[in-house]
């Protein structure tokens, strides 16, 4: 089978050779340059510029010289092999031959999700080496993974968010079909894929948009990363937003993603009438009726309105967000770290705790004292689990520390294996950290590559110092904060798979599987067969005492994060996982707890 995304933009065959559109409005002249030899590129309407060459081989390597010596790779480039300022290549996307013709995903209710980041997760860093892994994780109880960016960045080490080419995979992992073949095999094993997508900025290298499109951006929206891309502009906004609605549907249709995470929506600035995340469900929804496609956020705002299902229960735009709320709650209780936005949840944490889990957010709407008591969050109740995509870590909350701890680093184990057991068998939908599964003792750090601009390196490590100046343990000295430049740093941050044959990560290891098979054979038959509603109530101060209700029965959860014994009161049902003293959860000891559940009669 063969597959391949047609868009406006970009290099693509056609009847009489391949066919190269750029979208160039404030450009006055433009050349193709194709394996050293100049082509014309004549104007066409709204700032484009296109022009068909016949004989161009896949393989060739093109440019575009802007307004004289300046030449600049393809915005939409599907693949550069010598970084973000080389020329992109011609790829034959129909040269794939696909064999997972019959794959068209599972429902969400099933997804485990494992997220990853390519260049660490083996020691040869490649989609080939992450192939090798898939049984692994298959045979754990994973059946979802989830790729850190893959958009092509400035050098050959980053975690993915300084990506500046969205369409091209960046070479350091291998090549364009090598991703495909990691997909496809993991499509014969049962597993879907995901890819996290950034299209609230772009990398601060290697970004030649504003050469010959500086309508792309406006300063009517400002972000962290300077002005804001151009989405709701009167001339240039449905360009801006085809550009990256064409790169989601490109990644769902020619590499056969089974959903996208989008990164920081909440930056994605827009005033039309429709705003683009809208126009972006709604579009993939259209596009791929016959596909169980997920669709996921990351929004700081916990704005409910993107998460709307229809008389079916079916999503309209977006699948789920990312549950920070309910990280955060956890992380409090495990660590007793209060500073930055745990703020905002170290005052009631078990209360936080007990609304995420049978509510969603923790704030829906009331002030959040982290951002200057501005309410946050809008409500969710209404929202079925599925709604939510838990963790306990994921790469934000260990690698933006300044030492890349894991929670396995700075949580008592005792309480990490009450948190661990919560949350993979609450029925929201659960992400492991890639090396979670086993506690893994490597760190995952801030790393970058931006040699050989050497100012830009040294901007980003006295940044992450100053970051981090504030903190009593690096006020006098942030020596110790591992250079991100550094390729000790990534190298560091790799896994060491060996450690699955030694105690204590083999314990764990064990544990986390007998909880994804619990999962599998209990609790998601629940949670497929319609949501009813859910309650939490805190029978002590330290006490969650949670129960989800389904078409098929109940599923409860009760848990002690306190010292002193706790005895549940009516605790009726069949035990599924208890890490109680008694084996049963009649009496639960200090950060103990259980899961119990009860079918419809």
């Amino acid at each position: 089978m063969r597959r391949a995304h047609s868009m406006d933009f970009g290099a693509e065959f056609v009847d009489g050779g391949v066919r190269f559109a750029l979208w160039a409005p404030t450009a006055q002249d433009v050349t193709l340059v194709v394996d050293g030899q100049d082509h014309a590129l004549p104007a066409a309407e709204h700032g484009w510029r296109r022009a068909v060459v016949p004989g161009v081989k896949a393989g060739a390597r093109y440019g575009f010289r802007i307004d004289g010596d300046l030449v600049v790779p393809d915005p939409a480039s599907r693949f550069q092999p010598e970084d973000v300022s080389g020329p992109s290549e011609v790829i034959d996307p129909n040269a794939f031959g696909w064999t997972d013709e019959t794959w068209t995903g599972r429902p969400f209710e099933e997804a485990v999700i494992y997220e990853t980041h390519v260049g660490t997760a083996t020691p040869e860093g490649t989609y080939a080496g992450l192939a090798g892994k898939l049984e692994y994780l298959r045979d754990l109880g994973v059946t979802a993974i989830e790729l850190l960016p893959l958009a092509d960045f400035k050098g050959t080490r980053n975690w993915g968010y300084d990506g500046v080419l969205p369409y091209a995979p960046d070479s350091a992992y291998g090549r364009p079909d090598d991703l495909k073949r990691l997909i496809d095999r993991a499509h014969a094993l049962g597993l879907m894929v995901y890819i996290d997508a950034v299209y609230n900025h772009f990398g601060p290298a290697g970004n030649y948009l504003h050469a010959y499109a500086k309508t792309f951006f406006t300063e009517r929206h400002q972000t962290p990363w300077g002005a804001g891309i151009n989405f709701d502009g009167k001339e240039s906004g449905h360009t801006v937003r085809q550009y990256f609605i064409q790169n989601a549907l490109y990644w769902l249709e020619e590499y056969h993603f089974d959903g996208i995470r989008f990164d920081a929506v909440h930056a994605i600035l827009d005033d039309s009438e429709k705003h683009f995340l809208a126009e972006l469900g709604e579009t993939v929804r259209q596009k791929f009726p016959a596909r169980q496609i997920h669709l996921m956020l990351e929004n700081e705002a916990n704005q409910a309105k993107w998460l709307k299902r229809d008389a079916g229960g079916k999503p309209k735009q977006h699948d789920a967000q990312w549950a920070d709320d309910l990280h955060h709650c956890w992380h409090v209780l495990l660590t007793g770290e209060d500073a930055g936005y745990y703020e905002s949840f170290a005052d009631k944490p078990v209360e936080r705790l007990a609304r995420c889990l049978s509510e969603g957010f923790a704030y829906q709407g009331e002030p959040f004292r982290t951002l200057d008591n501005h309410p946050r969050g809008e409500p969710s109740a209404h929202l079925p689990p599925s709604a939510f995509v838990t963790f306990l870590q994921n790469h934000d909350q260990v690698g933006n520390r300044a030492l890349g701890e894991r929670l396995s680093h700075l949580s008592d184990p005792r309480k990490l294996d009450l948190a661990r057991g919560g949350f993979l068998l609450a029925p929201q939908i659960p992400m492991l950290w890639m090396g979670e599964e086993w506690s893994a003792s490597t760190p995952f750090l801030f790393f970058v590559d931006f040699a050989p601009d050497e100012e830009l390196n040294k901007a980003v490590r006295e940044g992450r110092r100053r970051e981090f100046k504030s903190f009593a343990a690096f006020a006098d000295d942030t020596s110790k904060i591992p250079d991100p430049t550094e390729k000790k740093t990534f190298d560091d941050s790799k896994l060491d798979w060996s450690e699955l044959e030694r105690a204590p990560h083999k314990d764990v290891l064990a544990e986390t599987r007998r909880l994804l098979k619990i999962r599998r054979d209990v609790v998601v038959p629940l949670a497929k067969s319609g949501y009813r509603g859910a309650n939490a109530t805190l029978p002590r101060p330290d006490v969650v005492d949670c129960t989800w209700r389904f078409d098929a029965g109940t599923l409860r959860f009760v848990a002690n994060v306190g010292d002193a014994e706790f005895k549940p009161d009516d605790l009726s049902g069949e035990v599924i996982w208890t890490n109680a003293p008694d084996g049963r959860g009649a009496s639960l000891a200090g950060w103990t707890g259980v899961f119990v559940t009860e079918k419809n009669s």
